[in-house]
């Protein structure tokens, strides 16, 4: 699986670089934010002809790290931002303790210690080291511009992964669902006014891709991309408007469908190809091969992961 799920998620970077500006099939629709699609097909081609792009280090922006967001609540529990629905919260983490709770979540990629990435094209290894608590009230990931080493190779960059992965290998109680809204609220890093590096939000299943794959946000060539992996490809769209900072990012995966929200407002929905075995979640903040403008920047924060199911 990291193997397979990694070749899509590195052809998915270089193809919005390469192909954004020509639109392919739209595979999302009734899109309210302007929106760049982008076609598997056009993807492939693109990684075949594609040459690694210079690399910036050590730019790092000052940015607004205020977390403070009012949640929509119905008798006092939360809600998803913009979807309506009886809804029944069955998983709420909020990262506002001292450390990672480790009965759902894990550091690392299948392994203990400083792993390798979903992506053996990127250009670090993800350290537990790098998953930090300071006391702002949320967890960071961070990408830094020291070198690791995982599984024989040293890559210039570290990185950072937390899953909910219960099938790992590791003893951790995890946590999968299917189907329902998975929501969470994410501090986009920036290179200036751009996305930097790959930061993502998303959800896999334990067989890739029979099982699907769900990208509620990636940082794809400095724009927020959503897209869903079936055995057949990969279709999805970038938004050209959202700047990085503090957003909500939401999918609600239901039967023949899934629709993605950007701080409630919907931005499009894909309906085919959607498989319905179990997923777990994933946040990673990483340096992709081949992406424009790699930069050690501040950190991507998560103030909370949410799952509702009706």
């Amino acid at each position: 699986m990291p193997s397979i799920t990694a070749a899509v998620r590195t052809t998915a970077t270089v193809a919005v670089l390469a192909v954004a500006a020509n639109a392919g099939i739209a595979s999302a629709s009734a899109m309210t934010r302007p929106m760049d699609a982008y076609n598997t097909h056009q993807i492939h081609k693109a990684v075949r002809h594609a040459k690694k792009a210079p690399v910036k280090k050590h730019v790092k922006k000052p940015v607004a790290r205020a977390a403070q967001a009012v949640d929509p609540t119905s008798n006092g529990t939360p809600q998803p931002a913009g979807i309506v629905g009886n809804w029944n919260l069955v998983l709420n983490s909020n990262f506002n303790a001292p450390s990672l709770d480790t009965s759902v979540w894990q550091t690392g990629w299948f392994g203990n210690g400083v792993t390798s990435p979903v992506n053996k094209s990127e250009q670090d290894c993800y350290s537990p080291s790098n998953v930090t608590f300071p006391g702002d009230g949320t967890m960071h990931l961070n990408v830094t511009a020291q070198s690791s080493t995982c599984n024989g190779v040293t890559k210039p960059y570290t990185g950072a992964l937390v899953s909910t992965n219960p099938n790992d290998g590791r003893a951790s109680g995890g946590f999968q669902y299917t189907y329902g809204v998975l929501e969470a609220r994410v501090y986009i890093p920036a290179d200036d006014t751009r996305i930097a590096n790959w930061p993502a939000v998303w959800a896999d299943g334990q067989s890739w891709p029979a099982d699907g794959e769900d990208d509620l946000v990636e940082g794809i060539g400095g724009r927020a991309c959503f897209h869903f992996h079936d055995p057949l490809g990969g279709p999805g769209a970038c938004d050209t408007s959202l700047t990085p900072g503090w957003h909500t990012f939401s999918s609600d995966w239901q039967p023949g469908s899934v629709t993605y929200y950007y701080d409630g407002i919907k931005v499009g929905s894909i309906a085919t190809g959607i498989t319905n075995s179990p997923m777990y979640i994933i946040l990673d903040n990483t340096v992709a091969n081949n992406n424009a403008g790699v930069t050690e920047a501040d950190s991507m924060q998560v103030q909370y992961v949410r799952v509702w199911q009706s």
